[in-house]
């Protein structure tokens, strides 16, 4: 475990890192003794920086949902992060790739919450239940860190999001079968990746249900009105300035963005 002077020296290195764009050495180099607890600890610690600054907390993210990426990581459950306001895109958007240091884009599904969910107990179906409408969504994940890293750099590194795109068709949870939404992800007019929303635990609303449980645990909840990711149902695709991007989800329409 580390101490609190170090999870707020943790805290302002990756800040700092975000500001100046360029990385640091992983915190798990810098702090051998980090464990899971001190990540989560480093990572609200860097949004509170962002609200001190008058960021607002619009939802969060979870990410690890597959089980490939869990095993990779040497984990054996989901990993979450923060969404901040400053961190949201409209669909049709030019984005300054310089805004990120190593973009990718990685396709999800947004659960858009009517209700809180709080746990303990919480399941799938009390997700779909509180759910207000679910939209088409991509992830931008960055890295504030050197690679390779572990599941404690990611956890601290706001669970390597960097930013959210959210457009296409905005859908009640019950009115499609959320688990069969399939989607692929072209750059510069070449699909470089498909994929199918089952692939996320089973079903995309299962990793919700997850962390409502888990903040549970630290004694917060998913609130009504925040916007949640379920997690990506495809890898994720390197972008750069001048590419331009389209996810089509099929029924669920589509979203374009283009970096500059």
């Amino acid at each position: 475990m580390l101490t609190d002077e170090q999870h707020r020296q943790g805290a302002a290195d990756l800040f700092k890192a975000e500001h100046d764009k360029r990385v640091i050495p992983q915190l798990s180099r810098t702090y051998p003794d980090i464990e899971l607890q001190d990540a989560y600890a480093i990572q609200k610690l860097w949004a509170d920086m962002h609200r001190a600054k008058g960021a607002r907390q619009v939802g969060h993210k979870i990410g690890l949902t597959s089980r490939a990426m869990q095993m990779a990581s040497k984990i054996t459950e989901p990993d979450y992060g923060h969404l901040l306001d400053h961190m949201m895109y409209r669909d049709g958007a030019q984005i300054d790739a310089g805004t990120f240091i190593r973009p990718r884009l990685e396709v999800e599904l947004a659960f858009v919450l009517a209700s809180d969910l709080e746990g303990p107990g919480i399941q799938i179906h009390d997700v779909m239940r509180a759910t207000e409408y679910v939209v088409p969504a991509l992830e931008i994940i960055d890295y504030r860190t050197e690679v390779p890293r572990a599941i404690t750099d990611t956890i601290a590194d706001n669970a390597a999001s960097g930013g959210v795109v959210v457009g296409g068709r905005v859908v009640r949870p019950f009115d499609v079968d959320v688990r069969w939404i399939g989607a692929t992800l072209s750059k510069n007019g070449i699909i470089e990746e498909s994929g199918v929303s089952a692939s996320i635990m089973g079903h995309p609303a299962a990793g919700i249900a997850w962390l409502a449980n888990k903040l549970h645990a630290v004694g917060e909840k998913l609130e009504k009105g925040q916007i949640v990711l379920g997690g990506s149902f495809t890898r994720p695709v390197d972008i750069a300035k001048g590419d331009v991007i389209e996810a089509n989800y099929g029924v669920l329409g589509s979203i374009g963005v283009s970096f500059i």
